[in-house]
């Protein structure tokens, strides 16, 4: 391990920071994250590069393409490697932020695993950020614990407890906080190398090993580096090679385009696939959003019977079966509505109908973002599911074609959609501002992935000038009055005092600025990060 004053020499904290949380920046722990940095981050910053020059491709009118440099990949006779045995049953995951009271709820739920989530449901605060490893090192420790004063309860772990997943941040995202040799870190690595260099010995003691997912993969190119990644790190802590193990969120449009070539160049890690629906959704309009004629309805009206969200659930579900690795469904975002029992009833039922169809389709689990949507998703899984997983579920009947994933979706553009965008978008955003990366809205648990979703929406409908059911043009008139009018809503609700003392007046010129500018952000969370 390096000392001290090498280590200092190399890393500095921002000027921000006056907790420096001595018990997991330690000198070892700082030592390995500088060594993760100076081998992968220039990698990292060439893969980001990368994206931008597809962009371009995307711009001039074309869409992604089964890639011809890897027809053997796809065509190959090859398996990955094995699944761990506690995770060969992932029929029901809930997930949320590595918040303290969360992380007891969610491994107490029921659930088979767990994902804690450091990337769309955390706002990475620095607080949030480490304090999230420290919850971690206790969960995996089993005694983590929380009494909760005001409601004079108190929380720890059963004796049976779900399986953890921890998903780090995507290439995308900085740790403005931690500075390597003048450069920002990554957050991907921060959040990586901090769990493995503190949790890996006490999982393999325990018959486990860290399990992770991985966000936001756009190209094969980027699987392989994590690969690298983790050959890196359990080298660098002395562990066997294929210990950590890894399940790929595809949740962009080109990812899509390339699930064989994905998990061949994970292969001794990767033990799963998991359609993220919403930031597929985010992904789908945002890479095609200046193609001609290119509109997507509603939000609410594309769902995973879409012709193209069916396509790829089930390409996705016959890939990973080919290749010995599971296929793990998306989320279902409700949250019980209290007080209506008839609204719950139907929300619920939304839920039941959802898994039923996954689980038929051939998906091996499903997500959930509420403790008590467990136990419906768990019967259907039960119900359909009798083995561990359906591994055996070839799904050879399906022929999905390059035109399937990018089929524009039916359907209309409506002021009601228009403004629920911008009043989910805002509220969101606030919360988000304000240190909140799960914010339950309007009965469904909202992170990042779908306020995502609400300003792109906005964003191209504004700069293609949409018709909206009625026949008006929607335009920078018409969008500037029903923003006007959905931000007085907002003061109304929460009255002036109450807005002077929040984030709102940050978020809603966050919010428009992205909307109306000529340049479309990539990620809202980018603009927004130097503001927490």
């Amino acid at each position: 391990m390096e000392d001290t004053f090498l280590r200092q020499s190399k890393i500095n904290f921002s000027n921000e920071v006056n907790n420096y949380y001595p018990e997991i920046l330690t000198d070892e722990a700082l030592a390995f994250i500088t060594a993760l940095h100076e081998k992968f981050n220039t990698e990292r910053l060439q893969l980001l590069k990368r994206r931008i020059e597809q962009q371009t491709i995307f711009d001039s009118g074309n869409f992604p393409e089964f890639p011809k440099e890897t027809a053997a990949v796809r065509d190959g006779n090859w398996n990955a490697g094995t699944i761990p045995h506690d995770l060969q049953d992932r029929r029901v995951e809930i997930t949320g932020p590595a918040e303290r009271k969360m992380i007891v709820n969610a491994l107490n739920s029921g659930a088979k695993t767990f994902m804690a989530d450091l990337e769309d449901s955390n706002a990475p605060s620095w607080k949030n950020t480490i304090e999230g490893q420290q919850n971690l090192i206790d969960a995996n420790k089993k005694t983590i614990s929380l009494v909760d004063i005001k409601r004079n309860k108190s929380y720890t772990l059963n004796q049976e407890t779900a399986v953890l997943l921890v998903r780090p941040r995507g290439l995308h995202l900085e740790e403005r906080h931690i500075i390597i040799n003048n450069e920002r870190a990554a957050g991907s690595l921060v959040d990586f190398g901090l769990y493995v260099f503190h949790n890996t010995q006490t999982l393999m003691q325990n018959g486990s090993a860290p399990y992770f997912y991985l966000p936001k993969l756009e190209h094969y190119l980027e699987a392989r580096w994590w690969n690298k990644v983790f050959e890196f790190a359990q080298e660098y802590l002395g562990v066997p090679n294929g210990t950590f193990k890894a399940t790929v969120l595809v949740e962009t449009i080109t990812a899509s385009f390339q699930l064989d070539e994905i998990i061949f160049e994970l292969k001794d890690h990767i033990v799963g696939l998991n359609c993220g629906r919403w930031d597929y959704i985010f992904s789908y309009i945002k890479k095609f959003r200046n193609h001609a004629n290119f509109v997507v309805p509603n939000r609410d009206q594309v769902t995973m019977t879409t012709p193209f969200m069916d396509a790829y659930s089930k390409l996705v579900i016959q890939r990973c079966h080919k290749r010995g690795i599971l296929a793990i469904g998306g989320m279902a975002a409700q949250i019980p509505i209290k007080n209506n029992e008839k609204a719950n009833d139907a929300a619920l039922e939304k839920v039941r109908k959802d898994k039923e169809r996954e689980v038929k389709n051939g998906h091996d689990g499903t997500w959930v973002a509420h403790p008590a949507l467990v136990t419906v998703a768990m019967a259907e899984f039960n119900k359909h599911m009798p083995t561990a997983n359906q591994l055996h579920v070839t799904r050879d009947d399906v022929s999905i074609t390059e035109q399937d994933l990018v089929e524009i979706p039916k359907g209309t553009v409506t002021e009601e959609g228009i403004r629920k965008n911008i009043n989910v978008g805002i509220l969101y955003t606030e919360a988000w501002l304000r240190g909140h990366g799960a914010v339950a809205l309007y009965n469904l648990m909202e992170d990042a992935a779908t306020a995502e979703i609400s300003r792109t929406q906005v964003w191209q409908w504004l700069h293609n000038e949409v018709v909206i059911e009625g026949g008006r043009t929607f335009n920078m008139t018409l969008y500037k009055d029903i923003f006007d009018d959905e931000v007085e809503k907002i003061i109304t609700e929460f009255g002036e005092e109450n807005i002077k003392n929040s984030k709102f007046e940050l978020a809603i010129g966050l919010f428009n600025k992205l909307v109306i500018s000529e340049e479309f952000e990539e990620f809202l969370t980018l603009p927004a990060y130097q503001y927490i």
